[in-house]
């Protein structure tokens, strides 16, 4: 009987998550929202310069994975999760450790770096900027 090996039977979007990190302890992994290329109306192109800087100064995150030590506190979070697997957050810019999977920008941040939850994040802008 031939040896199968399990990995040469995964689709490619399966064996691209399961290289996605595990947050530890009280930390939260979190996807950078894809970046227009292009502004407004779509007429005009972006720079990589432009794309690279809002990628890094975005204030909207999704929320993919979530540590097992994240809002265990009961004193620091009596009310309980500020967010969940699935949730669009709100955090500062520049906020948690930066990385890239497969050419998409990630994020690991803290539990308490979650400024707000929103339903759609479409719109939403850094201000000033």
């Amino acid at each position: 009987m031939a040896d199968i090996n399990v990995d040469e039977t995964l689709s490619e979007a399966e064996r691209k998550a399961k290289q996605l990190p595990e947050p530890s302890g009280y930390r939260i992994l979190c996807m950078v929202p894809k970046i227009e290329d292009t502004f407004g109306s779509g007429a005009i192109l972006k720079a990589d310069s432009a794309i690279r800087v809002e990628e890094q100064t975005t204030l909207v995150l999704f929320v993919a994975k979530i540590g097992p030590d994240a809002y265990k506190d009961k004193k620091r979070f009596p009310s309980g999760p500020w967010c969940k697997e699935g949730d669009f957050i709100l955090t500062r810019a520049y906020s948690g450790l930066r990385v890239k999977i497969h050419g998409s920008e990630w994020r690991i941040i803290n539990d308490d770096s979650v400024d707000g939850v929103v339903e759609d994040p479409r719109g939403i802008s850094r201000a000033g900027g």
